[in-house]
């Protein structure tokens, strides 16, 4: 059986993904972390801006993390970890602490996931927003 290569997540992708979820965060006038990570959770790019508040870098790589782990962009989950949701009981024994707020978004290429990216500081539904726009730009 032959399988088709799919091309990793690069550092220049990872640059493009910061620099457009970053450029549309300012056109919407709001200060964000953001943070991408290969298929393997390890971090490829991540930006902090002097503005944004402290803990943003943190939230934003949580939320990274969780899109990659779930491989779903973190707004379809937050409904799951509510009482009587798919992962109500899922165990937080992982690597780092899953983080089911809107804002992280797998990358795929080929139909396959090579990454994840996430934004903290605005808003749940911007910081989605933002990754999203970041994620179309590499298609």
């Amino acid at each position: 059986m032959s399988t088709t290569a799919v091309a990793p997540l690069t550092i220049e992708d990872a640059e493009l993904l910061v620099a457009t979820a970053r450029r549309a965060a300012e056109d919407a006038g709001v200060t964000v972390s953001v943070t991408v990570l290969d298929a393997g959770g390890h971090l490829l790019a991540f930006r902090r801006d002097d503005r944004a508040v402290l803990i943003s870098g943190e939230t934003s790589t949580r939320k990274a993390y969780t899109a990659l782990q779930l491989n779903a962009p973190t707004a379809d989950l937050v409904d799951a970890v509510q009482p009587g949701g798919l992962f109500h009981t899922l165990p937080t024994a992982l690597d780092r602490p899953l983080l089911f707020i809107a804002g992280g978004v797998p990358v795929h290429r080929g139909g396959r996931l090579i990454g994840a990216i996430g934004v903290g500081g605005g808003a749940p539904e911007q910081d989605h927003g933002f990754a999203t726009a970041a994620v179309a730009a590499l298609a």
